[in-house]
């Protein structure tokens, strides 16, 4: 039960992680992808999958209704990788579209935050990976 537990809290952390997927998680628990699902159904009720997907859903939701975003900058920054996908999910897990929700759902409290501060907050804005800062160079001009 520990290394299952061990395994839902690297889900609980990197839920965002769009390469989050099945066998990185079973390896946090040290089991096979198939003995670790049935594991995790067993303690938790549902498949890894479906906890990983309803933890982003429940994150999207709060984004909707608290943050000036797109639907797909939402999509992006929950760990999907298709707005399709997102917005089937989404519409499956709470009966309405990613756009039908925020509807329902802005305007019920305080004003949204604006785009960047949740894109900073949430991670959104990424560094691509590779050597330090970028050494400038004129247009070829001494040296």
């Amino acid at each position: 039960m520990r290394q299952v537990r061990r395994a839902k809290d690297a889900m609980d952390r990197d839920w965002a992680d769009p390469e989050l997927d099945l066998d990185t998680v079973a390896a946090h628990a040290g089991y096979s992808r198939y003995h670790f699902i049935r594991a995790f159904k067993e303690a938790y009720g549902e498949t890894p999958g479906q906890y990983l997907t309803h933890r982003r859903i429940e994150r999207a939701e709060d984004l909707l209704r608290t943050a000036n975003l797109s639907v797909t900058e939402i999509c992006h920054l929950v760990g999907f990788s298709s707005v399709g996908t997102f917005s089937a999910r989404f519409k499956a897990w709470t009966g309405l579209t990613p756009s039908e929700y925020r509807h329902q759902h802005v305007g019920r409290g305080a004003a949204l935050i604006p785009g960047c501060y949740a894109m900073l907050w949430a991670g959104g804005f990424r560094t691509p990976p590779g050597p330090g800062p970028r050494q400038q160079r004129n247009s070829g001009e001494a040296g």
